[in-house]
């Protein structure tokens, strides 16, 4: 199996989006530098569980580093690039902290059918400023999804809910 990396060392932009309604969306995260973008795909709960990681990362620097300067950023809105050509569906996502550039770096790994198939993993190096950007738009993203049911946790459809902790019935 051989393995393609691509890096970004200087990067423009890093964030998650979706394309579809609540229910219905499908998540990706999309990098940019000034010669490349690349757009995969994740699931919901990679965006979720990346942000919170690296939200913890940067609370344990703010603690064990209180002199590192985390610059604010301002917030980023915008879409994602188009057009969305999707290079691979993500499978494991790592974070590390490289202390020498204070730089967070997160590694995208794909997902492969076959032992044999090539892989390709992207290796992505943000400023801390970045990351604070990259948490906020996350966990703004997967707020905006369907509500949670109050009793069961699941998500409610714009045509209901069918709760299994009500025996099926309707709230």
């Amino acid at each position: 199996m051989a393995e393609h990396e691509i890096f970004f060392n200087e990067v423009s932009r890093f964030v998650a989006g979706t394309i579809g309604q609540p229910g219905e969306r499908a998540f990706y995260l999309q990098v940019r530098d000034v010669k490349k973008i690349i757009t995969v795909a994740v699931e919901k709960t990679q965006v979720d569980a990346l942000a919170e990681r690296v939200a913890i990362l940067l609370r344990e620097l703010r603690i064990t580093e209180p002199l590192i300067a985390i610059p604010a950023l301002p917030d980023d809105s915008a879409p994602l690039d188009l057009p969305i050509d999707e290079e691979f569906s993500v499978g494991e996502i790592s974070i590390s902290y490289d202390a020498e550039r204070q730089n967070i770096e997160i590694e995208l790994v794909e997902i492969v059918e076959n032992e044999g198939d090539d892989m390709t993993i992207v290796r992505i190096s943000l400023t801390l400023g970045q990351a604070v950007s990259f948490v906020k738009r996350s966990n703004a993203l997967v707020a905006a999804g369907r509500t949670a049911c109050p009793f069961c946790g699941g998500p409610i459809n714009r045509s209901g809910h069918l709760c299994p902790r009500a025996n099926g019935y309707r709230r």
